[in-house]
């Protein structure tokens, strides 16, 4: 019921997002304008020459609208179902991270909204371009209900990909071979190439996403490394070490037992030795 509720929250918080900043065009195409222009200083401004390349060959087009409109959702929560169910003890901080980074991402859709390449001059929007081939709105459909079906401003950071990392790393913390631990980031690899030439994010948004995550992820695994190691030093203060306990036996004198009779051995006085009666206690 807690994980449930955590979801629920998130989504609500989602939601206050797409109303808040819905609308704020202005700033979200100036957010735009800038990041590109770091990118083009980079020398990493790669968007528009695959979006171009790839657009017109419609198999490709169409296969990445469909991963882009399905993958991030219905392999990230089912990815957290079988992590639940399997691995519990990784479970707990990979859900915190998780929930982490998409509640940061979501403040900064608020506090700094910014276009895809879609939404600014120059680039196709690979996805409305193929609207036949699947249930997504056209880019007509998109501009009239842009305030109303998703978070058309929410371009950095790209949780796509953060969420594609977080599915890669835990795929490849439950997999036991090392190729299967290489091939579970192909996962996020593909993703990347996926937002990039579908024009809905910008490469940097990309990277923005991936650092978030992983930064997340170490925070979280820190509070539980935190957690582990109070809790071990807790448990050694109730516990008597076998030390102490050795120690504390080698402090007392050794005793036997002679007919139901406890004798404690200790120096005995020379004339109770040549009388030859036991030794007094």
């Amino acid at each position: 019921m807690r994980e449930l509720a955590l979801l629920v929250a998130l989504y609500a918080a989602y939601s206050a997002t797409r109303f808040v900043v819905g609308g704020d065009w202005g700033a979200a195409r100036h957010h735009a304008r800038d990041i590109l222009e770091v990118e083009q200083w980079l020398h990493i401004d790669v968007e528009q020459a695959i979006n171009h390349w790839v657009t017109p060959i419609t198999p490709i087009t169409v296969f990445s609208a469909y991963w882009y409109a399905t993958m991030h959702f219905v392999v990230t929560w089912t990815v957290l179902i079988v992590l639940y169910l399997r691995r519990p003890s990784l479970y707990r901080p990979a859900r915190t991270a998780l929930f982490a980074a998409t509640f940061i991402a979501l403040l900064g859709y608020m506090f700094y909204p910014t276009a895809p390449p879609r939404l600014t001059a120059g680039y196709i929007d690979t996805v409305a371009a193929t609207s036949q081939y699947g249930w997504w709105p056209s880019a007509a459909e998109q501009a009239q209900n842009a305030s109303t079906v998703t978070n058309q401003v929410a371009a950095m950071p790209s949780m796509h990909v953060g969420w594609a990392l977080w599915v890669s790393v835990v795929l490849a913390c439950m997999a036991r071979r090392r190729w299967l631990k290489i091939v579970a980031f192909g996962y996020v690899t593909m993703t990347t190439a996926v937002v990039v030439l579908t024009a809905n994010h910008w490469l940097l948004d990309a990277v923005a996403g991936g650092a978030l995550v992983l930064a997340c992820w170490w925070v979280a695994g820190l509070s539980i490394r935190t957690e582990s190691s109070t809790s071990r030093r807790l448990n050694s203060r109730v516990a008597v070490p076998q030390d102490y306990a050795l120690a504390s036996a080698d402090s007392y004198p050794a005793t036997e037992v002679h007919d139901n009779a406890t004798v404690e051995h200790r120096d005995v006085p020379s004339h109770e030795r040549e009388s030859g009666r036991p030794p007094t206690a």
